[in-house]
C-alpha cells in the first residue's frame, strides 16, 4: 500500500473556492481502481498556538494499493482537469510518497 500527503499551499481567501472544486472531484478519485482513500483536509478550529495551523492550506490524505494505482491516477483526465481549474489558487505543493515501515 501506498500513502500520499501532499500539503497544498494556497492564496490569501481561495481555500472555500479550492473545497468547492475538490468536492467535485473526490467522487471521481475514489471510483479509480486500487483508491483506499483520497481526502482533504483542514486544521480544527483550535485556541491560538495550540497547535499549527494556516487558513491558506489544505493537506491531502491519499491511499493507494500500489504506486501503480497512484501513477495512473495522476494522469487520469479528470486530475489533469482538476489541475488546470485550480492552478490560479495554488501557490505551491509538497507531496509525500509513503511506504508502511
Amino acid at each position: 500500500m501506498i500513502a500520499v500527503i501532499a500539503t497544498i499551499t494556497l492564496r490569501e481567501h481561495s481555500r472555500d473556492a479550492f473545497l468547492q472544486r475538490m468536492k467535485q472531484l473526490v467522487p471521481l478519485v475514489l471510483e479509480e481502481e486500487g483508491c483506499i482513500e483520497y481526502g482533504p483536509y483542514i486544521d480544527i478550529d483550535a485556541p491560538a498556538g495550540k497547535f499549527d495551523q494556516d487558513a491558506n492550506s489544505v493537506i491531502m490524505i491519499e491511499r493507494w494499493e500500489s504506486e501503480a494505482h497512484l501513477q495512473a491516477h495522476s494522469v487520469a483526465a479528470h486530475m489533469q482537469a482538476y489541475r488546470q481549474d485550480v492552478a490560479c489558487w495554488v501557490v505551491s505543493v509538497s507531496l509525500r510518497v509513503l511506504e508502511q515501515a
